[in-house]
C-alpha cells in the first residue's frame, strides 16, 4: 500500500495514511498514479454529481441552486433545508416522502440550536436529503412510482447506474446500499476521475454541464459554510469537485485536468490535504491554506497532517 499522507507531532511522524491517487492530464492520460487507482471502490457521495447528471438527462429541470443542493452532502443549514423543501414542493411532495434516515444538522451550531429548542432529528436534515428530493422529483417527471424509488431495480436507479458507467467509461463493478439508503455504484478511482473530466468538458447547456456550472457557482450549497471541503472548492476558480465518505474526493478543471483520491482507512483529514497539495502543484495559491491540518497538543498547534506524494 502507498502512503499518501502523514501525521507529524513535534517533528515526529506519528502515523501514516495509505491510499490511492490518480491524476489525469488535459488529454485524459494518466499523469500520476499512486496505490491502486484501478481497483473497484465505492465513490460514496463523490458519485452524486454523476447521479444528478443522470436525473437531468431523464428530464428533471432545476435552477442552479437546486441542482447544487441535489448534488450536496449538505450541513443542514437553513440555506440547504429551505432549498430541499422547495425542490419537493415543486414536485408536489412534502418532506414525508423522503426515505433517507432522520438526522440532526451536520453543522455543529445548527445542531446545538435545534437541541436547545428541544427538537430532534428529521429526514430533511440528513446530508443526502437533496439527492433524495431530486430522485423523487425525477420520478414525478417520468411518471414512475415514488414509494420504491430506492429499490436498485427501480427504473430510476437503473438509469442512474447506466449514466455512472457511461461517464466512468467502464462497467459498474457492483451495486451496494449507501449510508442514506440509496444505491451506490462501484467503479474504479480512475473511472471516477474520468467521469469528472468528461463532465467538466461538457457543453454548459447540457445536463452534465449544468451540474458542473451549478457546483462551481454554489460550492457551499454542495457542502457547508464551515466545512473544509467546500471552502477548498470555493477557493479555486473553475474547480468542479465533490468529496465523499470514507476519504474519497474527486474533481476536475475546465481544461480537462482531473483527479481522484481515496484513503484506505477512510480518513477525511488526509484526503483534503492531498487534494490541496495536487491543486498547489497546479499553481492554485488558494489551496495553500488547506495543504496542512493542525495537530494539537494542549490546545496549541504542535504538528500537522500533510501530503506525502511523490514529486
Amino acid at each position: 500500500m502507498a502512503v499518501i499522507a502523514e501525521v507529524v507531532r513535534c517533528g515526529v511522524v506519528e502515523c501514516q495514511h495509505h491510499g490511492s491517487v490518480v491524476v489525469l492530464d488535459p488529454s485524459g492520460a494518466v499523469e500520476l498514479a499512486v496505490g491502486e487507482p484501478d481497483r473497484a471502490m465505492m465513490p460514496r457521495s463523490s458519485n452524486k454529481p454523476l447521479q444528478t447528471a443522470g436525473m437531468l438527462r431523464l428530464g428533471l429541470q432545476l435552477p442552479p441552486p437546486l441542482i447544487a443542493v441535489a448534488t450536496a452532502s449538505h450541513a443542514g443549514e437553513p440555506m440547504h433545508v429551505t432549498r430541499v423543501e422547495r425542490l419537493l414542493t415543486a414536485a408536489g411532495l412534502g418532506v414525508d416522502a423522503l426515505r433517507c434516515p432522520p438526522a440532526m444538522p451536520g453543522d455543529p451550531d445548527e445542531a446545538i440550536r435545534r437541541c436547545c429548542a428541544g427538537l430532534g432529528p428529521e429526514r430533511v436534515f440528513m446530508n443526502c436529503s437533496g439527492k433524495h428530493a431530486a430522485m423523487l422529483a425525477t420520478c414525478r417527471t417520468r411518471g414512475w412510482p415514488i414509494e420504491s424509488y430506492l429499490d436498485p431495480s427501480h427504473a430510476l436507479q437503473q438509469a442512474l447506474g447506466e449514466t455512472v458507467a457511461e461517464l466512468a467509461g467502464e462497467p459498474l463493478a457492483g451495486v451496494a446500499i449507501d449510508g442514506c439508503g440509496a444505491p451506490i455504484f462501484s467503479i474504479s478511482l480512475t473511472g471516477l476521475a474520468r467521469a469528472f473530466r468528461r463532465m467538466s468538458l461538457a457543453d454548459p447547456t447540457s445536463p452534465d454541464g449544468q451540474v458542473v456550472s451549478a457546483c462551481r457557482s454554489h460550492p457551499l450549497l454542495v457542502s457547508g459554510t464551515a466545512r473544509r471541503d467546500g471552502q477548498l472548492v470555493a477557493a479555486i476558480p473553475g474547480l468542479f469537485a465533490k468529496a465523499g465518505a470514507e476519504g474519497v474526493f474527486a474533481g476536475a478543471l475546465s481544461d480537462g485536468r482531473a483527479f481522484a483520491v481515496r484513503t484506505h482507512d477512510g480518513a477525511k483529514r488526509s484526503t483534503e490535504v492531498v487534494v490541496a497539495e495536487l491543486l498547489h502543484r497546479w499553481g492554485f495559491g488558494g489551496a495553500d491554506a488547506f495543504r496542512t491540518e493542525a495537530v494539537l497538543g494542549g490546545g496549541q498547534r504542535v504538528g500537522e497532517v500533510r501530503a506525502a506524494l511523490p514529486s
